[in-house]
């Protein structure tokens, strides 16, 4: 792989990444938040101001309709006397186009901020609310024209709300100040929670890289429960299949090189001393045919183990119990001088390969017939129970040790070493397991050694088969 500089692998590691979308995440939202709470901030005093200051100018309404005969200034004294103003709020009166009197005094930076704003009042035909902001002020009126002794007149209700928004703005700037301290803590938590949280990752990759052909025993430790201990959990249960597949593979290359190394030397030797002994000619030919037959057998029997381990190992159609049953007897009892018994017959339709499943109990029949002498009894049967199929071969021949039960079905493994017509390479019941586990089954050894054993093929019944297809 390409080599990376460190400065770019650290800002493209997810440990960066997953901080950089957190931090964007986290300043968006902040930002976002402040933006919304000046936006609130600021309706609500306008939304406030406003309804103060349409009250005043209702009650100077009832004030003036109830003088509405006196003077116009005498009026305007009368309310201005009685009018108590809240924070930053005034009321204003205009007669003859010229400010009569306003209640507090107004600050100068009013007008001198807002040029013309006097003119707006002046000139109103009627009532009229506006905002004025700026950079320096912000103010909200309500303005309303009047007529007391048919003397026309203005009153002004207004809200100087600049101290308001230079307070929030204040209060908004301390809080991002102290947002920013606290994101940046939170930040610095956040790259060490997240370089504990991916610690599990760099474990995995360091155990990936020190991984070898000669040590494949490293496990990573699994803490919590959260995606990352799951993910821990399957790359050691990978890990677990690819030392099984390997240790697998390293003794099955043992086993095949020790099986074919006599054979090999058996048909060399031969050949190389025919030259000399010429006249043993056709009995150096007979002997090399027969162990290459042997080899030939055992290259199969591997090649359909091998195969086993295929989706599309099976072709599987609907079969009946009972017939097939007996057609793998009536193949069984030609096979050698034994006391055959058929013990029972299934009824039972059934889904299986039929010509897998019959050479894996052909393969316990010839297993039988090995261990087993003219006379001696071989009893096959099937049956329906507990919505399973079971098969069964039984023999009362010389039966199997304690220990080779242990490892009957491995590979290569033989359970005497007697010499007989039937001597094998040692692959059948390992061709026997492979065949009912891929019908989704198992089998089961029942032996006493000296009075025989019993191999029992169990299938269920309600086998899903994954590929059926009918035979051409």
């Amino acid at each position: 792989m390409k080599s990376i500089s460190p400065w770019l692998r650290f800002l493209t590691g997810i440990r960066s990444r997953i901080l950089l979308w957190y931090f964007l995440l986290s300043v968006s939202a902040t930002l976002c938040s402040i933006y919304l709470t000046r936006q609130i901030y600021s309706d609500r005093i306008e939304v406030k101001a406003e309804a103060s200051l349409l009250q005043e100018i209702e009650r100077f309404k009832l004030l003036a309709k109830k003088y509405q005969n006196q003077e116009t200034k005498g009026v305007f004294d009368k309310f201005l006397s009685s009018y108590v103003p809240s924070r930053n709020q005034y009321f204003i009166t205009l007669v003859n186009d010229r400010i009569y009197k306003s209640k507090p005094e107004i600050p100068e930076h009013v007008f001198s901020s807002h040029p013309g704003l006097k003119d707006k009042w002046i000139n109103l035909e009627k009532i009229k609310s506006d905002k004025v902001y700026n950079r320096r002020s912000r103010v909200i009126y309500a303005a309303n024209p009047v007529r007391i002794d048919n003397q026309d007149a203005t009153i002004v209700a207004l809200y100087d709300t600049t101290t308001d928004y230079q307070a929030g703005t204040g209060a908004i700037f301390l809080v991002m100040q102290v947002m920013t301290v606290v994101l940046g803590f939170f930040f610095l938590l956040a790259w060490i929670s997240a370089g504990r949280l991916l610690s599990p990752l760099r474990l995995l990759k360091k155990t990936a890289q020190g991984i070898t052909e000669s040590d494949m025993t490293q496990r990573i430790a699994v803490e919590g429960v959260d995606e990352i201990a799951e993910l821990t959990v399957t790359f050691n249960e990978m890990l677990d299949r690819l030392q099984f597949a390997f240790d697998s593979q390293q003794k099955f290359l043992k086993d095949v090189s020790h099986e074919l190394r006599t054979p090999i030397t058996v048909i060399g030797g031969h050949l190389e001393i025919l030259k000399y002994r010429p006249q043993e000619q056709n009995e150096t030919i007979t002997l090399v045919m027969d162990e290459l037959d042997r080899m030939s057998r055992l290259v199969n029997d591997l090649l359909l183990l091998a195969k086993a381990e295929r989706f599309d190992f099976l072709r599987c159609k609907p079969e009946e119990l009972d017939w097939f049953t007996e057609e793998v007897y009536l193949k069984a009892r030609t096979l050698a001088n034994r006391n055959w018994c058929l013990e029972s017959k299934g009824l039972s339709p059934i889904v299986v390969d039929r010509q897998r499943l019959t050479q894996a109990i052909m393969n316990l029949v010839e297993n039988a017939v090995r261990h087993t002498k003219d006379g001696d009894k071989i009893t096959i049967g099937s049956c329906v129970r507990d919505s399973h199929v079971y098969f069964w071969v039984k023999d009362n021949g010389e039966g199997i040790s304690l220990e080779d039960q242990k490892r009957i079905f491995e590979r290569f493994v033989r359970a005497t070493s007697r010499d007989c017509q039937f001597e094998g390479t040692g692959l059948g019941l390992s061709i026997v397991q492979a065949i009912v586990q891929a019908h989704g089954g198992s089998i089961h050894l029942e032996s006493d050694f000296g009075n025989g054993s019993s191999f029992t093929i169990v299938i269920p019944l309600a086998f899903s088969a994954p590929n059926i297809l009918s035979y051409s």
